[in-house]
């Protein structure tokens, strides 16, 4: 084999190498949405994903991070044990749940399934509880976690929490079961102008468990 026809097999090689890295960059970043901000198609309905493209964020190694990039805020809980209460009725059937109980231990860890601001702490004795209000970074999306025994040591309103962080720990306060302690978490979509108490609510089950909503 002549020294040419090498030249020419390794410059294709080559070549070939970099086309076939171009396309799964291409792929990873775009097709499956790397981007800042993007979107995806859950049970039907447009919601955020968390991929800002901001430098790896150290979860701890109890939190585990569902298919939408929001960690489930109940430390080493996984996404089979999650149930979909979304669509159960409350107060006797006068309205439905509009959020997912995850269920766990007094004092289980309770984290921050994205990151944001914490805008509210507040204690609601005949509703959540002891609770708090997370207002993601664009502003778009509020996260609501409650019935905590307590919060995290030093949370205060208007601290910047990153995915992973510590808001506080399972608990029952409020109007929730003492026999069944867990996090109340619910996910509101905020248009401008909306306050922490308002917003229009999205199921967190298919985002956390990568599941569809159940019928």
């Amino acid at each position: 084999m002549s020294a040419r026809t090498v030249v020419n097999r390794l410059g294709w090689v080559v070549v070939t190498v970099v086309l076939v890295s171009a396309f799964w960059v291409f792929y990873y970043n775009i097709g499956l949405g790397g981007g800042a901000g993007d979107d995806i198609m859950v049970a039907g309905e447009k919601e955020l994903v968390d991929r800002t493209g901001a430098p790896p964020v150290v979860v701890a190694e109890a939190v585990v991070v569902g298919p939408a990039g929001l960690a489930i805020p109940v430390a080493g809980v996984k996404p089979a044990q999650l149930v979909d209460t979304y669509t159960q009725a409350r107060a006797g059937g006068a309205r439905s749940h509009d959020a997912i109980d995850i269920m766990a231990a007094t004092g289980t860890p309770v984290v921050a399934a994205a990151p944001g601001k914490v805008e509210k702490l507040f204690f609601s004795d005949g509703g959540g509880g002891i609770t708090a209000y997370v207002r993601s970074e664009d502003g778009r999306w509020s996260y609501y976690y409650a019935h905590l025994s307590a919060y995290a040591p030093g949370l205060h309103e208007g601290q910047q929490v990153r995915r992973g962080d510590p808001v506080g720990y399972v608990g029952a306060t409020g109007n929730a079961n003492p026999a069944g302690p867990h996090l109340h978490f619910a996910i509101n979509r905020m248009n401008p102008g909306e306050k922490w108490w308002q917003g229009t609510a999205i199921n967190p089950y298919p985002l956390l468990a990568g599941k569809p909503v159940s019928r």
